[in-house]
């Protein structure tokens, strides 16, 4: 499952890419506008700025924007940054790879062959989609 804090980060994310103007967004507008937690959100925007997806300014008319085009920030970026591993154990993640304690032999292990199908779809999935792609179906949802 994935953690409140991603399913957050993602959704700001999306707030953000649907706006044109790609003028800095307020906080309190993206918590109110998608109903999460404003200082839950804030702890998550830093750790998005810390990343290099976000920019801020301070001041008036500050706030949040991307840094990069919606459509050049995939989902598999964000999901690592905000989550980690996009592997559901260990021992099939392709960047933080560890033996599982419990397994002496990974190639005939039942679950590590599994996992390595998952992985492989969820990065598939993850791989092919942007930022662009997810506000851009909520747009077309909203326009329905």
């Amino acid at each position: 499952m994935l953690s409140k804090r991603t399913k957050y980060g993602i959704k700001a994310l999306a707030h953000l890419a649907r706006k044109a103007e790609r003028e800095p967004v307020q906080t309190a507008e993206i918590a109110k506008c998608e109903n999460i937690s404003h200082k839950f959100l804030e702890n998550i925007l830093i750790s998005l700025r810390k990343a290099g997806f976000l920019g801020s300014r301070k001041g008036k008319g500050g706030g949040y924007y991307l840094m990069n085009p919606p459509s050049q920030i995939k989902m598999t970026d964000v999901i690592r940054e905000l989550e980690g591993p996009i592997a559901m154990v260990p021992c099939v993640s392709l960047n933080y790879y560890e033996r599982c304690e419990d397994c002496p032999d990974e190639a005939a292990c039942s679950v590590h062959a599994l996992m390595i199908q998952v992985r492989d779809s969820t990065l598939r999935v993850l791989g092919e989609n942007t930022l662009d792609d997810i506000a851009q179906d909520k747009r077309k949802l909203n326009s329905k």
